[in-house]
């Protein structure tokens, strides 16, 4: 704000550099082979990470830190997950994500009081039709060591039913009722095995001691106005300038309880009303959110990846129209399956549809697409380059299609 009391007014590019800095993709990647330390200052960034079981390149969760880092060792990142004391947990926030164990408690109001009516149906289902089942299963997770939905049912001798849909198989009651108890925040997972199952297990389980009082005690948890101006401050410290809509999106939580959020950090002197040229809403400026002058970023962000996953907001900020077309028919597809913005300085400069072939051993590019005006030779030498560290990374010999 100036002495006029005017709302102070950022241009297009500087609210695209202040996005970048956000999401610690104006950083340089460290020089050296990246450590826990690095990868915990990622999450400390972004807040969340957003999972996805689509594994045609690397499963989604590992490409943030790629793309943030640069080539690490996954394993540093599955030990943060699986191993106590967690440095992250498994929780239903802007959708299945990895996420501190300090902001899990925060998701009492949004999600967890919220399981019986807004989670999927099957789950509201068995939690109002069948208690008889919930209770079973609450009780077999207490009674053992962490174990996936395959290995709870077969305890309590319940065999699946159904024939498989053309996206997977038809879930069991058993596989309803641990996914009710885990979006009511009564069960947790202790991490995930090697075909991408959960790991159901208790809260005493997983949370690490620090944390225990607000994981154990629902009636210790922030009250709902605290807990939810806390995740729009999270939201807007990881966006850096961002409407309404962008901070509902971040945790996917409902504008009649950011609305207020807003208010309360405006008054605490966090956000600053700003206006953003060709913005066509009002948008909040986080008040420690840096503002290069320049960003040499370069990186391919998975379709999942925080930057990214809310298309409207990438639109408005990078000019760059971004579907995802897993679920679209092959012969409707314009840029491909698994399609990856390519991020060159501080512009979204093409599309990458990118395959690992485990067998040939080779990252297959299969369609590269630029924006109007770019794909010349740097910029072709630059994804190549990129590319060529995935491919390395990901164990891989080399870039076919490049």
């Amino acid at each position: 704000m100036g002495q006029s009391g005017l709302v102070r007014t950022l241009t297009p590019a500087a609210a695209r550099r202040i996005a970048l800095a956000a999401q610690g993709l104006a950083r340089p990647r460290p020089e050296r082979e990246p450590t826990t330390r690095d990868l915990q200052r990622v999450v400390d960034t972004v807040g969340l990470i957003q999972i996805d079981s689509v594994n045609v390149l690397a499963r989604s969760h590992y490409l943030p830190f790629f793309s943030r880092v640069g080539p690490y060792d996954t394993a540093l990142l599955d030990r943060m997950r699986d191993r106590a004391p967690r440095r992250l947990v498994e929780y239903w926030a802007h959708e299945a994500s990895l996420l501190p164990p300090s902001t899990w408690p925060l998701m009492e109001h949004p999600r967890m009081r919220r399981a019986r009516e807004e989670s999927w149906g099957g789950m509201q289902a068995v939690s109002r039709d069948q208690p008889d089942v919930v209770s079973a299963v609450l009780a077999e997770v207490r009674a053992g060591r962490p174990r996936t939905a395959r290995e709870i049912e077969a305890a309590l001798g319940h065999e699946r039913t159904g024939d498989k849909e053309h996206w997977g198989w038809n879930w069991s009651q058993v596989k309803h009722a641990l996914e009710h108890l885990f979006w009511a925040g009564k069960i947790s997972s202790a991490g995930r095995t090697s075909q991408f199952e959960r790991r159901y297990a208790t809260l005493e389980r997983v949370v690490p001691p620090a944390h225990a009082p607000l994981w154990l005690d629902p009636a210790a948890r922030p009250a709902a106005d605290e807990a939810y101006t806390e995740l729009v401050r999270i939201s807007a410290r990881a966006t850096g300038v961002a409407t309404e809509a962008d901070l509902a999106d971040y945790f996917r939580l409902k504008r009649v309880h950011v609305r207020p959020a807003i208010e309360r950090l405006v008054a605490a002197g966090e956000l600053e009303p700003v206006d953003v040229r060709g913005w066509a809403e009002p948008a909040w400026l986080h008040a420690e959110a840096r503002r290069p002058r320049a960003v040499q970023a370069r990186a391919l962000l998975s379709p999942f990846d925080s930057l990214v996953w809310c298309r409207p907001r990438v639109e408005r900020i990078f000019d760059f129209h971004y579907r995802i077309e897993i679920y679209t028919p092959a012969e409707q597809r314009v840029h491909g399956y698994y399609v990856l913005p390519f991020l060159l300085g501080d512009e979204l400069v093409g599309r990458v549809d990118l395959k690992a072939d485990r067998t040939g051993g080779a990252l297959l590019a299969r369609q590269i697409s630029w924006e109007p005006g770019r794909g010349g030779a740097d910029d072709r030498r630059e994804l190549a380059e990129e590319m060529g560290q995935m491919a390395t990374w990901l164990g891989l010999g080399e870039v076919v299609g490049a």
